[in-house]
């Protein structure tokens, strides 16, 4: 609940920090990140591994407001396995891939509370949406990977809300005299979310045996500290 407090006093300096001299003020910003998912509580006990993807958020600054609103999406793989099988019993000649992944996918509102100018300008953010677990399980070529027949094993649909907060490193300005004024940020974050309770597979939870699949579902709430690394093109 740490990164939630840090949010809230980013909100409040982000609001002082608004109180700027006005200028020339960009009124959308579009980011693309790598995105890190840290399981928490009971989500961390039934899985305590560190989900890995890419993210990417659109907002909208009318004027010299301090204030944003946009949507933030994420995707994470946080399981992956891959064995080699027969193309099918009357055919045991012919091999093939089967490659099982794990993943999450979030969506949320995105609302945002930053400073319009400034070398470095911090942020603090809420967030209302959902999360998405499934497990897809694919069928692909050796030679050349292409998937052949793929099947979703199992996938939830679940609340999501949090907090967060983060920074903003101006990189590079265009020159608002040469036209419209843009800027390319470096950005990094930390959110905190708390998820609804989900059913989701693992690694290791389906299982092969005499030509029948069984499956060994976990459940339990989906909460989540996330870390984010990428770059923002405020125009």
């Amino acid at each position: 609940m740490k990164v939630i407090k840090l949010a809230c006093l980013m909100m409040v300096g982000a609001f002082l920090m608004s109180a700027a001299p006005a200028g020339a003020f960009t009124n959308f910003q579009g980011g693309v990140n790598l995105l890190l998912g840290f399981p928490q509580g009971d989500f961390k006990d039934e899985l305590d591994k560190t989900g890995v993807g890419i993210g990417g958020e659109f907002l909208y600054t009318p004027g010299n407001s301090f204030f944003g609103i946009g949507a933030s999406m994420g995707f994470m793989v946080y399981g992956h396995e891959t064995h080699r099988e027969p193309f099918s019993s009357t055919i045991p000649n012919v091999f093939v891939d089967v490659t099982t992944d794990n993943n999450l996918i979030l969506g949320h509102l995105l609302f945002r509370v930053q400073p319009k100018t400034g070398p470095i300008r911090p942020y603090g953010e809420g967030l209302i949406g959902l999360n998405y677990l499934f497990t897809e399980t694919t069928i692909e070529d050796i030679g050349d990977g292409e998937d052949i027949a793929s099947s979703t094993n199992l996938d939830d649909a679940v609340f999501s809300y949090g907090a967060g907060g983060g920074v903003m490193i101006n990189l590079y300005s265009g020159d608002p005299t040469h036209g419209k004024l843009w800027r390319l940020m470096m950005d990094l974050r930390l959110r905190y979310l708390i998820g609804g309770e989900a059913e989701y597979l693992k690694e290791g939870s389906i299982v092969v045996e005499d030509g029948q699949a069984y499956y060994d579902i976990s459940k339990s709430k989906t909460d989540m500290m996330t870390a984010q690394i990428g770059l923002t093109f405020e125009f």
